[in-house]
């Protein structure tokens, strides 16, 4: 098989998917850890809130990383970003104190924004089949998910809590030296594949009442992932601890477990998405969260697994949908500030809802309160959706089958 500058954009493409999911995802395990260690007497909700800035950082730095992208080089700013994140990483690793676990934090958020509006934008480029690629790449961001608490429970079970940091820090700054030798080679570039054919243009006022509604569902999504992906280590810690026995590692296990199951639904979300309307996938998507929500909120034991699994694979789920619609409403020359607008609703609502798990685990000692709210907010996603235009869905979206999911 020929290997053509193509192929390595999507190759080094899906790499920095994972990493991106995986390196925003792992440490909400290591806190864990460290609060078990003791480090600097912080407890889990002190340590959570040092990611605080890190990941508004991961969705306000992806307009201008995007901007970057576009007036420089795609696959110069991805050598950037895997470096950076790599570099960042291994400063996490060897820091004393919490100031200079902060500051190492949110240089990683900063750096992790740079993958969704130019590694995204960059495969789309070098793509000829871009509906298969993007389906490819959209699945090892939920790998990235998946194996973050993997990584990080097995090294900090094997070595040590640094160890999750370290060695994940080594193997990305060794990507972006590779990607830096194959860009300096020629191997790489960023040349653009053949346009399709151009989509048709919905009407204005049409349009504009779909930017509100998806402004709303999109930032309440964004919340209900964000709280849920930071609460689930410690809710598992908390009321799998029989099970689990307060292992990292097995609680690796099972948040993999959860997050992995979503890069599955994922997949049948596209096929769903291909041959169901579009709205009434994505108004049950909320729907069902509500119910199942509830059961996250109030549910232990091992029921608690399958309940949260599906939490995930509701929200993942609901994403082909989601950009399908967004893709369909927007101009193609604008479709690049669209989804950028989207990843900063998607990765800014973290700091909110970072905010929120730690007030509530702070005051409560645990999560119940916070999954009680996010059910209200599966409920005013629903309803909200419930507004949009529906539209014949199958046609339109055999037209804009190469919309890129997270």
């Amino acid at each position: 098989m020929t290997v053509t500058p193509s192929r390595l954009a999507q190759v080094f493409s899906c790499i920095g998917h994972a990493f991106m999911h995986m390196f925003t995802a792992m440490y909400f395990v290591i806190a864990v850890a460290m609060e078990k260690e003791g480090w600097n007497g912080m407890r889990n909700a002190d340590l959570m809130e040092l990611w605080t800035l890190g990941a508004l950082m991961v969705g306000l730095a992806a307009v201008p990383a995007g901007v970057l992208g576009d007036r420089w080089s795609l696959s110069g700013m991805m050598v950037v970003y895997f470096l950076g994140l790599g570099a960042s990483a291994i400063v996490c690793a060897l820091v004393d104190g919490p100031s200079a676990l902060f500051i190492g934090l949110s240089a990683l958020g900063v750096l992790a924004a740079i993958y969704h509006p130019v590694g995204i934008a960059w495969l789309v480029r070098s793509s000829g089949k871009r509906g298969k690629a993007l389906g490819i790449n959209g699945v090892f961001g939920s790998i990235g998910v998946s194996v973050a608490g993997l990584v990080a429970g097995g090294l900090t079970e094997l070595f040590s809590w640094r160890a999750a940091f370290l060695v994940p820090g080594v193997v990305c700054f060794a990507v972006g030296l590779a990607l830096l030798y194959c860009r300096q080679r020629g191997l790489v570039n960023d040349a653009a594949a053949p346009q399709k054919q151009p989509d048709s243009v919905p009407k204005r006022s049409e349009a504009i009442r779909v930017y509100f509604i998806l402004l709303c569902t999109m930032t309440c999504m964004g919340l209900i992932f964000q709280a849920t992906q930071a609460a689930i280590p410690k809710h598992f810690d908390l009321r799998l601890g029989d099970i689990v026995g307060h292992d990292a590692f097995l609680l690796g296990v099972a948040v993999a477990f959860v997050y992995t199951a979503g890069g599955i639904m994922q997949i049948l979300g596209g096929v769903f998405a291909d041959r169901m309307n579009l709205k009434r996938l994505y108004v049950a998507t909320f729907f069902f969260q509500i119910p199942v929500m509830m059961g996250l909120a109030f549910v232990g034991g091992v029921g608690l697994l399958p309940i949260a699994a599906v939490t995930v694979l509701l929200s993942t789920g609901a994403l082909p949908a989601e950009n399908m619609m967004l893709a369909r409403y927007t101009p193609a020359q604008h479709r690049g500030l669209a989804y950028g607008l989207k990843f900063v609703l998607a990765f800014g609502t973290a700091p909110l809802a970072i905010q929120a798990a730690v007030w509530v685990e702070r005051t409560t000692g645990e999560f119940q309160w916070l999954f009680a709210g996010l059910t209200a907010l599966a409920a005013i996603a629903a309803f909200t959706a419930a507004l949009l235009p529906g539209g014949k869905d199958r046609a339109s979206s055999s037209q804009v089958n190469a919309v890129p999911a997270e």
